[in-house]
């Protein structure tokens, strides 16, 4: 390609460059450093920037255009201030998916910098990133790949909205939708670890409290008295709480409502669960349950999936998908289905009662029936 050259330091860092002169001036522009980018796409940007010089582009005042452009970290500040805190729940799992995913290899790009083959790159290598709080060993999921592109989707689409967003022709990986709940036996073990003087109180009520509602972790932590009535049995989420923006009822069970009246009763604060962060409420404890589902000998189990447990517990005692839904405020019945599984047993039982219904009239006695002769004899 001509023009294109590559410049090596005394440390062996390799610099792709093109140098030519522009309007009787010599002028050297960085492309990219190896092995960032590959010999074909440092190609392909040479012959780009020759382009434009052949018709007229300035290519030093595009370089000053482009270091006066707001960076990634900027642009999700932006968005954190007038989208997020203002109108998403979720906005304190948006920063630390952030920091976790996206700061350090995108933070100080620049937005001129994103295109769909870097964020595509970016996307595929997130499968191969480590995963934290030593799971040594275990990489990053499909499903945690797809919330990062997701979430870098939503603050071009609300903060930058002028601009073509490099994640539209990004595909998601498949993802299959999870079915783990604890088995019988597996519950008996996490109710025998919970009970252990090894387990903190905060975080024995908060899974206790997660298994009697079936709600949502996030509503969970977030759970506030003044909307919660111990006399009625009930807690009422309201529709800016509820992940489908609309008010959910939570009937509280005998169990539920024993342990929001202790906590009640040593209560100084306006959530059940108190924290000391910037939400002011207890936050996921996912070392905390790390090491409980040591103790209870049960694998691969999400805190999620106590919500799972609860339908699953339902289904199985022949509740109706309706009501299932219903319990665990899903918005349509295929967030349902799962349940429609696990319930077969109570359909089954219903099916082989009718069979043996309909086989009990063979044994019916014949029933004689004195037909008339004609004429009435």
């Amino acid at each position: 390609t001509a023009h294109l050259r590559v410049r090596v330091s005394h440390t062996g860092r390799k610099v792709f460059e093109v140098y030519r002169w522009h309007q009787g001036r010599p002028t050297r522009i960085k492309i990219g450093v190896w092995p960032d980018l590959s010999i074909e796409q440092v190609r392909k940007e040479a012959e780009k920037l020759n382009a434009g010089i052949a018709k007229g582009e300035n290519p030093a005042e595009q370089k000053r255009t482009i270091r006066e452009e707001m960076t990634m970290n900027e642009l999700f500040a932006l968005w954190m201030k007038q989208f997020a805190k203002p109108h998403r729940r979720t906005w304190l799992d948006d920063q630390r998916r952030y920091d976790n995913y996206m700061a350090a290899p995108m933070g100080k790009k620049k937005l001129s910098w994103f295109t769909a083959d870097r964020v595509r790159s970016w996307h595929q290598r997130l499968t191969t990133q480590q995963k934290q709080r030593g799971q040594e060993g275990k990489t990053l999921s499909t499903g945690t790949a797809n919330r990062a592109l997701a979430l870098l989707k939503t603050v071009f689409n609300q903060a930058a909205p002028d601009r073509p967003n490099p994640c539209r022709t990004v595909r998601a990986y498949r993802e299959t939708s999870r079915e783990r709940f604890l088995a019988p036996e597996e519950l008996r073990a996490l109710y025998i670890a919970l009970a252990s003087p090894e387990t903190p109180d905060d975080f024995r009520d908060y899974i206790l409290l997660s298994l009697y509602t079936g709600a949502r972790r996030s509503n969970v932590l977030s759970m506030r008295w003044c909307d919660i009535n111990l006399d009625g049995h009930l807690w009422t989420i309201p529709a800016d709480q509820s992940k489908n923006g609309a008010i959910m009822r939570v009937p509280l069970t005998v169990p539920a409502v024993e342990i929001l009246e202790q906590r009640r009763a040593q209560a100084a604060s306006i959530f059940v669960f108190a924290g000391t962060g910037k939400s002011g409420h207890y936050m996921e404890p996912k070392r905390a349950w790390g090491t409980l589902l040591k103790r209870a000998g049960i694998a691969d189990c999400r805190l999620h999936d106590l919500r799972r447990t609860a339908g699953s517990v339902m289904a199985a005692q022949g509740t109706s998908i309706l009501v299932i839904g219903k319990a665990l405020g899903h918005q349509n019945q295929a967030s349902t289905a799962v349940y429609a599984r696990l319930s077969i047993d109570p359909v089954r039982d219903a099916m082989e009662a009718a069979s043996k219904a309909m086989l009990a009239t063979k044994e019916l006695p014949e029933k004689v029936v004195k037909l008339r002769k004609a004429g009435g004899e």
